[in-house]
């Protein structure tokens, strides 16, 4: 039993020796994708966005949670407003924590004529308290929102995006390489998707924080990626002129190696969005908190997957559409033939892959055969066999 074996699975995951095949089983995450993507598209064309009153316009009214007959309550509110207008508002939340607590009422545009009853209404009945702890029908204020606002911040973060999206392509294409490009410009249209369609199916309100919001979780996307990418691209250095390894095998080995390393990023990341979730919205009871939390926190999961589980395997698609790489492959393939033949003779000019690892072990007797999955290379360079 080699040295990396001996080890637990635990203990070679935290090392970067894991031996998971992820390239090897891409086409069932490719099903996958394609299944969770088109359902999100579906959504989103035949169910839309639950738009919020900042795109949609409409009425907000305010008042002060603490009433001269105790705490008002959302339900409160409600009947009032149902009693009044005939229908039953569109959101009713309650933001703040103690002596600041609020309760916001937002509905379709009301008249003059419409609110001025419904003022009346609520502090008749719910007699919220003012500044100075009396009932006061002053305490409870209203507004008309425009969609208009909401529709200028909608076109400013597509103009962002497509810009994010521009520049991204001619780093990554002038850092990396073309295919890595692509293949990371997939997973970040994935993820704005998928984010996109878990508000559409869930029917979460849309509002400028969330938009806000998504606009934030495509750089931690790309970082996971070009981390992955990096690894890539070292372990694949004169990748032609070896016969160790192919190009899927060297890409699945970077994808072990920093499979942990992603893990760990991501819950750190995680953890302080989960914070403002708690915190912001349990607690305090602020509502734009929840619209930027709950946005980062389903893009920033479906970042991670896909640097993973997508983005990776769309590159070695992407490469093994270039003939050196497929001709590699195939010498590869050809000298592990040999190796298996009872003659074990080797053709002049195979040479192991001089990278290094001491974890790995190979035989000295024979030439090495087929590395599994996310094993690394020995260390050592390959001896003619004579």
């Amino acid at each position: 039993m080699t040295a990396p074996e001996r080890l637990s699975g635990w203990t070679r995951l935290t090392t970067g020796t894991a031996s998971v095949d992820i390239i090897g089983r891409r086409k069932v995450w490719y099903i996958g994708f394609a299944v969770l993507v088109a359902v999100c598209v579906l959504s989103l064309l035949i169910r839309g966005f639950n738009l919020g009153i900042d795109f949609t316009g409409g009425s907000q009214i305010q008042l002060p949670a603490a009433g001269a007959n105790g705490t008002i309550t959302t339900e409160q509110v409600d009947r009032v407003y149902e009693g009044v207008i005939g229908t039953a508002p569109e959101v009713t939340q309650s933001v703040g924590t103690g002596g600041s607590a609020s309760i916001v009422v937002q509905s379709v545009p009301l008249s003059a004529e419409q609110l001025v009853p419904l003022r009346e209404a609520l502090f008749t009945q719910l007699r919220p308290l003012g500044a100075d702890g009396t009932p006061s029908a002053a305490a409870i204020s209203d507004s008309q929102v425009s969609g208009t606002w909401g529709g200028e911040v909608t076109t400013q973060a597509l103009i962002a995006l497509a810009v994010f999206i521009v520049l991204v392509t001619l780093f990554l294409a002038f850092y990396f390489e073309r295919a890595m490009a692509a293949a990371a410009l997939v997973a970040l249209v994935n993820d704005i998707v998928v984010t996109a369609g878990v508000y559409s199916i869930i029917g979460l309100e849309v509002t400028p924080a969330t938009v806000i919001g998504l606009l934030t979780i495509l750089g931690f996307s790309l970082y996971d990626t070009v981390v992955v990418f990096d690894k890539v691209r070292e372990n694949t250095r004169g990748l032609l002129t070896l016969t160790r390894r192919t190009y899927a095998e060297a890409a699945n080995l970077a994808l072990n190696q920093t499979l942990m390393r992603s893990m760990n990023t991501s819950l750190i990341a995680i953890l302080p969005v989960l914070g403002l979730l708690v915190i912001g919205v349990g607690l305090l009871g602020v509502g734009t908190l929840a619209d930027l939390a709950l946005v980062q926190l389903v893009g920033m999961i479906s970042g991670v997957i896909s640097s993973l589980l997508l983005a990776t395997p769309v590159l070695v698609d992407i490469k093994l559409r270039d003939k050196r790489i497929r001709d590699q492959a195939a010498r590869v393939a050809a000298r592990r033939a040999r190796s298996a033949s009872p003659s074990g003779d080797a053709a002049p000019g195979d040479e192991d892959d001089p990278a290094t690892d001491t974890l790995a072990a190979v035989s000295s007797s024979s030439a090495p055969a087929a590395p599994r999955p996310g094993a690394r290379p020995t260390g050592k360079t390959g001896r003619k066999r004579r």
